[in-house]
């Protein structure tokens, strides 16, 4: 068996793996436009911030390491042409020293396209000035370091949680940030407006300038950049970095006559196209909101992991399904932490679902035990009960927090049955009653107020 794989981030490695974890006897090849492999993208703010000292400690194997495991990678290339009814792809080096190989074939009995996302660039003057970057890749990460060694102010545009992380790096490295997000909060795809306020006072208390509200507009300069302009405002920057997200990469599934939405390529819940033999996973893919049921986007290594572990098991002839998504997320900005999963207030109306609110303000560990930190937590249930999201922030302890209530909403939980289950507790690590219980609790009491 033939197994052909474009792409070597998240998912298309954890084909690769997974189908030879399997089967011992299938030809694996990943054809990868870059030149390293399995990195990890969420790490690179960490390292242009200087918290991890360099992208070589974030490069968990290399092509050499795939090897040694049967499964060939081809860096440096890319595809040019998918024929499905030849069952083949036709792909070119990128190197300059691969003369005698500069275009090849390569055929296959099951082809996975996992060709991610590519930077949304704001079609705006200026955005190929010197000094304004992308950050998508290892690469973009390592010219972005190199760019701050002699930068005193940046602009990032983008107040997701990348373009956040970034800004707090920048700041510690000793340059003035500004961030500038066209909509009226920070992080709008995880929190609320007044969950996303505490995100944005703390920045804001570090030196960070948070602009909302105001798109990008024009990126001024000679050669390199030098100024931002951003609605009527005009920002001084020598560095500018574009978080602006992804765009699925949809081009060669396209032409392999795979069916593509509006989000992306249109998979099954075995991550199979409509087109035989071709299966897509990873970033390029549309999947179902595990709430509203509606077709969403999942960029995420977690999403993408899961996905590449069921396409495996399925080419193989094992039986797997990929579940709808609730899109958990954690986030490290400084010294908070920020997790949320979900819907949000906004997403809810939007769906036209009414919720009610629980909240607490509660400590992370027994009151007096020495380093308790304070944890803000917003649930959000339906009428009946039901949680259906929630957001949470605090300088310890959120991860595990979302994922609990990920497993809760996953499994239809109510708020009753919340305050019902069994928590752990020592005062070092818990209080004797859990935040989230609190907040559950907070739920019921509006919940019995309204009858």
């Amino acid at each position: 068996m033939k197994v052909v794989i474009i792409g070597s981030g998240a998912g298309g490695l954890t084909v690769a793996s997974n189908i030879r974890k399997y089967s011992n006897k299938a030809e694996i090849t990943v054809i990868t436009r870059e030149k390293q492999v399995a990195y990890s993208q969420c790490a690179i703010p960490y390292v242009i911030g200087g918290e991890i000292e360099s992208f070589d400690e974030i490069v968990m194997h290399t092509p050499k390491y795939y090897g040694k495991q049967g499964i060939n990678i081809i860096t440096d290339s890319d595809v040019f042409e998918v024929d499905s009814s030849g069952k083949f792809v036709r792909y070119r080096s990128n190197n300059p020293k691969n003369t005698n190989e500069k275009e090849d074939i390569l055929y296959y009995d099951y082809l996975v396209i996992a060709t991610g996302g590519s930077p949304f660039i704001p079609p705006v003057e200026g955005t190929d000035l010197k000094g304004v970057f992308k950050v998508r890749t290892i690469e973009d990460g390592a010219k972005i370091k190199k760019w701050t060694e002699h930068s005193r102010k940046a602009v990032v545009v983008g107040a997701g949680a990348i373009g956040l992380e970034l800004s707090y790096g920048l700041k510690q490295l000793g340059i003035d940030v500004s961030v500038t997000e066209m909509v009226p909060q920070i992080l709008p795809r995880s929190l609320d407006p007044d969950m996303a306020l505490k995100v944005q006072d703390y920045l804001e208390s570090i030196g960070v300038n948070i602009v909302l509200e105001k798109a990008l507009n024009k990126i001024i300069g000679t050669e390199k950049a030098e100024e931002v302009i951003v609605g009527d405002e005009h920002i001084d920057s020598d560095l500018v970095i574009l978080s602006t997200g992804i765009r699925p990469s949809v081009k060669l599934a396209e032409q392999a006559g795979c069916i593509i939405g509006n989000m992306g390529v249109t998979v099954n819940e075995r991550m199979e196209t409509s087109t035989s033999c071709i299966y897509s996973v990873g970033d390029c893919v549309e999947v179902y909101d595990g709430i509203t049921g509606q077709k969403t986007v999942s960029p995420f290594g977690t999403t993408a992991v899961r996905q590449g572990k069921v396409a495996a098991k399925n080419i193989i002839g094992r039986y797997a399904v990929f579940r709808p998504v609730l899109n958990s997320v954690v986030s490290v900005i400084g010294e908070l932490e920020i997790g949320a999963v979900g819907l949000t207030e906004t997403s809810a109306r939007l769906n036209n679902i009414d919720v009610i609110i629980g909240r607490s303000k509660a400590l992370t560990k027994a009151r007096y035990y020495p380093g308790c930190k304070p944890i803000d937590i917003k649930i959000l249930c339906s009428t009946e009960g039901k949680i259906l999201g929630c957001q949470i922030i605090a300088k310890e302890t959120v991860a595990e927090r979302v994922d609990t209530m990920a497993l809760a909403i996953a499994k239809g939980v109510k708020c009753t049955e919340l305050t019902e289950m069994e928590f752990s507790y020592a005062p070092p690590v818990s209080m004797v009653v859990d935040p989230i219980v609190l907040a559950a609790e907070n739920v019921i009491e509006k919940m019995n107020g309204r009858k």
